[in-house]
């Protein structure tokens, strides 16, 4: 079995963007797969809109996941909730909204899973960014089982996270290889651990991380084989797209 660390109470498993590869990234309708496929925790991102609500959105643009155009930091609350953020996914997903953190939080503690919110600023929007989906997690979470992780690249948003809800978890998230100083990074921004690169997760960079006290959570894995070994290795979570492979039932998966 995954093992326990003291700072990681979450689930092992986390579904990608709430619902990986079986629904439209970021919507209610993932959350809902990936709790209907047996996750425990989902993960998503989360930005501003144009006029300062927190809401559901990898990219700096809505071009890829809706039917519309534009960055998403120039466009209203209003104009967003126009758009269709499910059909580009299929027909069964056509005119699926945007979801604010507020639904998100509603959605996700109805179904009794957890999650790991992303904040993913607009270039340029960082603090405000991290102070915004802080204290608005720390609103719709509180009373939960367990309270919301946050992660984030931006370690700018991170500490604007820290500043506002110093009480919420927080992950580094690192892109690329994890650089020599990463534990100082970490540390400085009082996080609890990392999350990384399935691709820069060899075993000598895993020792590492673990051997000096932080959790480790590694994305974005799809091989059920790779997540065992990450497992094995002591990793405490992986992020995956393949809901119906990389889970804890998964045959296999644990020896």
């Amino acid at each position: 079995m995954p093992p326990s660390h003291p700072a990681w109470p979450w689930p092992a498993f986390i579904a990608h963007r709430g619902g990986g590869r079986l629904a439209p990234e970021n919507t209610l309708a993932a959350m809902r797969t990936g709790a209907a496929a047996g996750f425990g925790m989902v993960e998503f991102d989360v930005k501003l809109s144009g006029d300062g609500m927190p809401f559901l959105l990898h990219d700096d643009t809505v071009d890829r996941t809706s039917d519309g155009s534009g960055l998403a930091s120039e466009l209203d609350w209003r104009a967003l909730g126009r758009m269709d953020f499910g059909g580009w996914h299929g027909p069964a997903f056509a005119g699926e909204p945007a979801p604010s953190l507020y639904a998100v939080a509603r959605c996700t503690r109805a179904h009794r899973i957890h999650s790991n919110i992303e904040i993913k600023p607009a270039t340029g929007h960082e603090a405000e960014t991290g102070t915004a989906v802080a204290r608005e997690a720390a609103r719709l979470w509180a009373g939960a089982d367990l309270p919301p992780l946050l992660s984030s690249f931006s370690e700018a948003a991170l500490e604007a996270a820290r500043a506002a809800a110093p009480e919420l978890p927080r992950a580094l998230l690192i892109e690329g290889p994890v650089p020599s100083d990463w534990r100082l990074r970490q540390q400085g921004l009082g996080c609890i651990g990392l999350n990384i690169d399935a691709l820069h997760a060899d075993e000598a960079t895993v020792r590492d991380i673990l051997g000096q006290g932080a959790t480790l959570a590694v994305w974005t894995v799809d091989d059920p084989v790779r997540a065992r070994e990450l497992f094995d290795r002591g990793c405490h979570a992986v992020f995956t797209d393949a809901l119906h492979h990389v889970r804890a039932d998964a045959p296999g998966l644990f020896r």
